[in-house]
């Protein structure tokens, strides 16, 4: 429903001829989700602009026929369903590779096409559930959250971008196809970052710390007169700028903060001064402040305010299609 539409909506983007094939009676699930307008679920608009839809039965003989002739002329098949459905209807990998030697054939799944896991159903919470991604959102003391969007499967959908240009690219060179084998969950564990090092390292198991980072400080939100926004001093200059910002000059010289090290090991303290030292000012005043001292910030924008942010529109973000 959503990792592999996103990774052929971003192909599509890109010119690739996309041709979506549905279920005849109701079509991609997505199709049932809202909002909706005019009838239409805007989810699903959503994520398939550009392509074309087929429906096609393919437990059919008459769908399978034509879902084979159209492998015949692909260059890609991706696929979404759970390990063994396509092989189960005789149009797995090994099947099609023989129509189609050059054919990349590109199969999304929760938790990929071996190994132990491979047979469990998986929805974007599960992923980032088993991930390991949640233990790491939300605040100190908190219950695990969900990241607001759907990264398990957006994440799954990039990769498998990638990885199809990836074995295009190959076959330029050897006139074969492969095989992509996308794991949801893989790909939670390969944005992990520093997460998994700093286990490696201290052997501390990383836990949610609200909006500041783990190793930069200050790197956070903080509190205006009337508003949120974040800063984001990521070395010992900007950290002097920052003081000089705020007008607490001395803070620079202040024993524990004078480095990167030190200021993340008293995070809690500075950031207890941080909030004080920012409730003066409301935060379009803090903001033209800390960017006349050329330290990074910005507010903590609602989904309205995206939307109307002139940058995001000068960049052609939002389009009418």
């Amino acid at each position: 429903m959503l990792a592999g539409p996103f990774c052929t909506m971003l192909l599509a983007d890109l010119g690739a001829r996309v041709i979506k094939v549905e279920t005849p009676w109701c079509g991609d699930d997505a199709r049932l989700y809202g909002p909706f307008i005019s009838g239409e679920s805007l989810y699903f608009a959503s994520l398939n602009r550009n392509k074309e839809s087929l429906a096609m039965d393919l437990k059919s003989e008459a769908g399978s026929r034509v879902f084979v002739r159209l492998v015949e002329l692909a260059d890609v098949v991706v696929e979404n369903f759970r390990p063994g459905t396509m092989a189960k209807l005789g149009l797995g990998y090994p099947s099609l590779r023989v129509l189609n030697q050059r054919l990349v054939y590109a199969a999304c799944s929760g938790f990929g096409q071996t190994r132990p896991y491979s047979h469990k159903p998986a929805y974007d919470i599960i992923v980032q559930a088993m991930g390991g991604v949640m233990s790491l959102t939300g605040q100190p003391g908190g219950e695990p959250a969900r990241v607001g969007v759907s990264i398990g499967d957006i994440t799954a959908g990039l990769y498998m971008a990638v990885a199809i240009l990836a074995a295009l690219q190959s076959r330029h060179q050897t006139g074969l196809g492969q095989l992509v084998d996308i794991s949801m969950m893989d790909c939670q564990v390969a944005i992990l970052e520093n997460a998994i090092g700093r286990f490696q390292a201290t052997g501390d198991v990383p836990k949610a710390i609200g909006n500041r980072h783990p190793s930069i400080t200050p790197f956070t939100s903080v509190r205006a007169k009337d508003a949120g926004l974040v800063v984001a001093a990521g070395n010992d200059a900007l950290w002097g700028k920052l003081c000089q910002a705020i007008g607490r000059p001395e803070m620079e010289k202040d024993t524990r903060f004078v480095n990167n090290e030190l200021r993340t090991r008293a995070a809690d303290d500075l950031g207890l001064i941080l909030n004080e030292a920012f409730t003066v000012r409301d935060r379009a005043e803090w903001l033209a402040i800390l960017e006349a001292y050329d330290v990074p910030c910005g507010p903590i924008n609602t989904v309205a305010d995206v939307m109307a942010d002139p940058q995001v529109l000068a960049r052609e973000m939002l389009v009418e299609i």
